[in-house]
């Protein structure tokens, strides 16, 4: 497969053994939930296997043989990690995934950076991954946070609000590069230079955007980007953090144990550079090795050719939606992530994703870690299908078919 050609997607799907699979009521399974997690591809699987069967030992501290291996494509996964997403080898720092991401920065950056009545700021549209950290930094260290409205429904936000919020009291500017229960994508780009400009840290969440558009973090322009491998085809328990060196160079560690430190006393212990002082103890070996893996599987496909795919079966997706009576699909009307929640009149989206269950049809309903968000746009959740590239047209039109009979079954 050459990613300057288009991609045979029969051939790619084919590449996935879970999707192959009947359902325990004997229905073809149409997985629709992978803005949750997405499915592993066969090179996926068996690099995992690989490393279990032939290369399985402890990192950077044996002198023997399988050792050395194992530490080689560990350090090797780390520069693959890097090129992907246009950074520095020693900018990437292992994680279990996007949450623990934000989670070291929340603790890292701002124990060195935040006062009491400073602020930082994040959008309406923000996973609690990216939320609840933030809420526990600042009533550590008695900040506040502030958030850039969403107008209604679509997730556009107030085009007149961030630049009027930036103050010099905001130290932070957090944000969803594509919200997870919208699919609302941000000009993070733009963004990030209007905070830089007026010398504010950003930190972009792209759980939503690595593996489904091409990134590159230093285009973007922002200090620290996350992102979870078990939706970019990696395995779960394995994501990454980005930081410009820099900034990873005047943070104090977020763990403590071995592989972080330099030198050990009874009293006290110096660090390790980045991003060594960042990963306390044994890592996820595997975990790391694998998503590099994915790093090149999808690079073999084509980010340009995964997006194009996206964009297409999503306007496919929300078309359908609409077409249906008494279903109305949420968020953007224009360019979207590749997901639409989406509402059925008079069926809670939990009864709507159970009883789709039943057909085969894998959705996900409720609040979609967003409760705030839900609260202000006066629903009790939504109902979400999110696709990736080894969807395909037919499954779309079946699940037209399968919300249009329950609909029959609720009227």
């Amino acid at each position: 497969m050459s990613p300057s050609s288009t991609p045979d997607w029969s051939a790619v799907r084919a590449q996935f053994p879970i999707l192959s699979q009947v359902q325990s009521n004997g229905q073809p399974l149409i997985y629709l939930d992978n803005a949750a997690s997405s499915q592993k591809p066969q090179a996926v699987i068996d690099a995992l296997v690989r490393y279990y069967t032939h290369d399985n030992a402890n990192v950077h501290r044996g002198l023997y043989e399988l050792s050395a291996r194992a530490t080689d494509q560990y350090e090797r996964a780390r520069g693959r990690v890097a090129q992907f997403i246009g950074a520095e080898e020693n900018e990437i720092i292992f994680t279990r995934g996007t949450t623990e991401g934000v989670n070291l920065i929340a603790h890292a950056w701002c124990s060195k950076n935040l006062r009491a009545g400073d602020v930082i700021l994040l959008t309406e549209l923000e996973h609690h991954s990216n939320l609840i950290p933030w809420q526990l930094a600042a009533q550590r260290h008695g900040a506040t946070l502030r958030f850039v409205p969403v107008l209604d429904e679509t997730g556009a936000p107030d085009p007149t609000a961030l630049p009027a919020m930036l103050t010099p009291e905001v130290k932070l500017f957090a944000f969803v590069h594509i919200s997870n229960s919208l699919g609302t994508i941000h000009p993070a780009e733009e963004w990030c230079a209007l905070a830089r400009s007026r010398g504010i840290a950003t930190l972009v969440d792209g759980a939503q955007s690595a593996g489904h558009i091409p990134v590159n973090v230093k285009d973007l322009g922002c200090d620290f980007y996350v992102l979870g491998g078990h939706k970019m085809c990696a395995p779960t328990g394995i994501g990454a953090l980005y930081g410009r060196a820099e900034m990873l160079d005047e943070l104090p560690p977020f763990h403590g144990g071995g592989e972080m430190i330099e030198s050990v006393r009874y009293d006290r212990a110096t660090y390790r550079a980045a991003p060594a002082r960042f990963e306390a103890g044994t890592p996820n070996i595997a975990g790391a090795i694998v998503l590099a893996a994915a790093c090149d599987y999808l690079d073999g496909i084509g980010i340009g050719h995964i997006a194009a795919r996206d964009e297409a079966l999503t306007r496919r997706m929300v078309d359908a939606l609409n077409s249906i009576n008494g279903v109305r699909a949420i968020g953007p009307e224009g360019p979207r992530g590749a997901l639409s929640s989406f509402v059925m009149e008079g069926v809670h989206p939990h009864d709507l994703v159970t009883a789709a269950s039943e057909y085969g049809l894998a959705l996900r309903g409720g609040h979609h870690c967003t409760q705030p968000l839900m609260k202000k746009l006066k629903l009790p959740g939504t109902a979400r299908a999110s696709l990736y590239f080894y969807n395909t047209e037919a499954e779309i039109d079946r699940m037209a078919e399968i919300l249009t009979a329950i609909r029959k079954y609720f009227a």
